[in-house]
């Protein structure tokens, strides 16, 4: 592997946020960008594909102009463009592809794809330069909760994944049902601070099971049930949907600190990176750093920003293959989904 490019610019736009950002030296974060929907998307209580598309569209060229602004980089300068191709929203992932593609072209530097995923796993790297692989990771968000093993040439090994929700969409809808407003995950931890985490006896899906998988839906239902029952009684009090919210979320947590623990001790590895939106969660955070000190390994999380979905983690990723001689070229196209290692866009490499 050569040295990785002085300056990349990052575009990610899988679902409702635009981010740009340009890093150097494959490890310094120059400038990150993100432009939310949270306004668009509130009265529909979610992400709407279309409008996502729409305002992405809308946004684009300035997101990544104020991007280059803030790091004090001239367009000109640059050498590579990285870009999330998959998985996420097609319309969204057009938006940022065909920006890329454009970009690229008029400079006349490498292109890469980044799968989504590769982008989380690498903001751990990005943010604690003591992180290399052999590791496992840990990637919970809205979309994804799944258990790996990262190696340093290869592609990375599934060890489990969810069987139903993500346990960031577990958090959203949960949050709705109890009227916790968009967006869900981080209104509910919110609301969590305040409540008894034991106060509510709800289930841990799959603990009695063999294995890394995850289940979220049987906990969600758990709850729309609780939810019921009290509502035949009396309305829910501020104190019964804090307690139920700290509940719910003690629950979710446990799984993953559980299944988690598991994983490092099969496979002997003593870190753990933890990716994602809901990598973000205090309490996770909290227990995935006592579980390690009780069992002798290293949890690394990305500082809050570096969680939730933005464009360093896609420049540094991009860095990576670009020093690696990848360029994808202008045939690469965008997928809803598609497996961590096993991106579809990968034959282009070299073009």
């Amino acid at each position: 592997m050569s040295e990785a490019p002085a300056l990349v610019l990052g575009i990610e736009s899988s679902c409702d946020e635009m981010a740009a950002s340009v890093v150097r030296n494959g490890r310094e974060v120059l400038s990150s960008c993100v432009q939310g929907q949270e306004e668009v998307h509130r009265p529909y209580g979610g992400v709407v594909p279309e409008l996502a598309s729409r305002d992405h569209a809308r946004s684009v060229s300035q997101v990544a102009a104020r991007a280059l602004e803030e790091a004090g980089v001239a367009v000109e300068a640059l050498d590579g463009v990285a870009v999330t191709a998959g998985p996420g929203l097609v319309g969204s992932l057009l938006v940022g592809l065909s920006f890329g593609k454009a970009l690229a072209y008029r400079l006349g530097v490498p292109l890469v794809g980044i799968h989504h995923l590769q982008g989380h796993l690498a903001a751990a790297e990005l943010a604690d330069p003591q992180l290399m692989p052999p590791y496992v990771g840990l990637v919970v968000s809205g979309g994804h909760t799944a258990l790996y093993r990262i190696e340093a040439d290869d592609a990375p090994v599934l060890l489990g994944e969810t069987r139903d929700d993500a346990v960031g969409e577990a958090f959203d809808k949960v949050a709705a049902l109890l009227g916790l407003g968009f967006p869900g995950g981080p209104a509910l931890a919110r609301e969590a601070e305040g409540g008894d985490p034991g106060a509510v006896a709800l289930p841990r899906p799959l603990l009695d099971r063999p294995g890394f998988d995850f289940s979220y839906s049987g906990l969600k239902t758990a709850v729309a049930v609780e939810l019921e029952r009290r509502a035949a009684r009396s309305p829910l009090s501020a104190r019964e949907r804090r307690d139920l919210a700290a509940s719910f979320q003690a629950a979710a947590v446990d799984v993953l600190v559980a299944r988690a623990r598991a994983a490092v001790a099969e496979t002997g590895l003593a870190q753990l990176a933890v990716v994602g939106g809901v990598a973000a969660n205090r309490r996770l955070r909290e227990s995935l750093a006592e579980a390690g000190a009780r069992d002798g390994f290293r949890a690394v999380f990305p500082p809050a920003a570096l969680c939730t979905d933005n464009a360093a983690m896609i420049a540094a990723a991009g860095a990576r293959e670009i020093a690696r001689g990848t360029h994808h070229g202008f045939a690469l196209n965008s997928f809803s989904r598609v497996p961590l290692g096993e991106a579809p866009w990968a034959g282009d490499a070299g073009g």
